[in-house]
């Protein structure tokens, strides 16, 4: 199988022989990458169960772009939120951002990221703050940034799991909104585009962009999930994933890469075959700078509002004849090692890092 790493080691060398002003972020990615699993980062020394056999098993980097090494961190984010759940139906809010303006909100990163959350924010406050839409001060929000397609183009947008409805100004009773929508779609559009223009052009970028990009319209979506687990398991396996992962990369043979995608509305896989060089600057240019959330949580589903969440569903069920049904609570499964060799699993009997201080484990 072709991974990552592969690509890495094949094509690195000549992309940052030919981009010296590299950023220092995407040096680092391409370093860890390359050394994953390597022994570059120490190793692990495990006996096998059943035949006693020990086996040396190198450390990952845990870089946040490596494609395996985040996974278990996917899994604990997704039990954190399973266990306590949004209070009430969610529902799912895409803001996407118009062709033209993609490439004028790239820089810089945290800028405009900051624009994105902000505006979203700001806008469906406002709206549901109206008595004529739901008459709360207080609803909650949850978004995730996107940088990326599904053919690796820079495509900002960003995805907000919201339960339905909010706090009344007393904090004792529950307002839901409508069914399967928050905040009217069509005022909730043009007034992101406005605020996300009112924030580019308080922090002086607004110049760099055309008059005429802020004419096109921002089509902001509402979705409700089947089941209201469904808000927090669609979200968990991109929430700390890169741009790529191992099973689209399909073989790499003479610097060009075949990987597999899908079209919108498609379950089709569709192979593509890339220059390695044009493959690696693809993925770079979604490497998230450090310091740059990602993740925010705001209003009820901040972690630190005064109101927990057992007596927000106590008001949700009040509020309405039927109860919420739980969420059901996922444990994630524990990462055990199988021997290669006969596939028992396997002991861990001693950790080895780079400055060569060894733990042994007495348990």
């Amino acid at each position: 199988m072709t991974t990552l790493r592969d690509l890495c080691t094949a094509c690195a060398p000549a992309y940052l022989e030919r981009s010296p002003p590299l950023p220092l972020a995407h040096r680092q990615v391409l370093s860890a990458i390359h050394q994953c699993h390597s022994g570059h980062s120490g190793h692990r020394l495990s006996q096998c169960h059943s035949g006693g056999a020990h086996h040396r098993v190198h450390h990952a980097c845990g870089h946040r772009h490596c494609p395996p090494c985040p996974q278990h961190t996917s899994q604990q984010w997704l039990q954190h939120h399973l266990e306590r759940p949004l209070p009430g139906p969610p529902l799912l809010l895409p803001f996407p951002v118009p062709e033209t303006l993609r490439p004028l909100l790239r820089a810089p990163h945290r800028l405009a990221s900051h624009a994105l959350f902000t505006a979203s924010a700001l806008a469906r406050t406002r709206l549901a703050t109206a008595d004529r839409c739901i008459g709360t001060d207080l609803p909650g929000f949850l978004g995730v940034l996107y940088p990326w397609g599904r053919q690796l183009p820079y495509h900002p947008h960003l995805h907000s799991s919201v339960p339905g409805g909010g706090l009344a100004q007393d904090r004792t009773t529950w307002r839901p909104s409508r069914a399967h929508v928050f905040v009217p779609v069509k005022a909730l559009s043009p007034l992101d585009r406005a605020l996300c223009k009112a924030d580019r052009r308080h922090a002086g970028l607004l110049e760099y962009i055309t008059p005429q990009g802020w004419t096109l319209p921002w089509n902001v979506q509402s979705q409700a999930p089947p089941h209201g687990h469904a808000a927090c398991t669609s979200r968990a396996p991109s929430v700390f994933r890169g741009a790529i992962s191992h099973p689209r990369l399909v073989r790499l043979q003479d610097r060009t890469v075949t990987c597999t995608s899908r079209n919108v509305g498609s379950t089709r896989p569709r192979t593509t075959d890339l220059d390695g060089m044009e493959c690696i600057r693809r993925f770079l240019q979604h490497v998230v700078p450090d310091g740059c959330m990602t993740v925010r949580p705001c209003g009820l589903l901040h972690t630190r509002c005064a109101i927990p969440p057992d007596p927000l569903r106590l008001m949700l069920v009040q509020a309405h004849s039927m109860a919420c049904t739980p969420m059901p609570s996922v444990s994630p499964a524990p990462l055990a090692t199988r021997c290669p060799t006969c596939g028992a699993p396997m002991r861990r009997v001693r950790r080895l890092w780079t400055s060569h201080r060894a733990c042994v484990e007495t348990s």
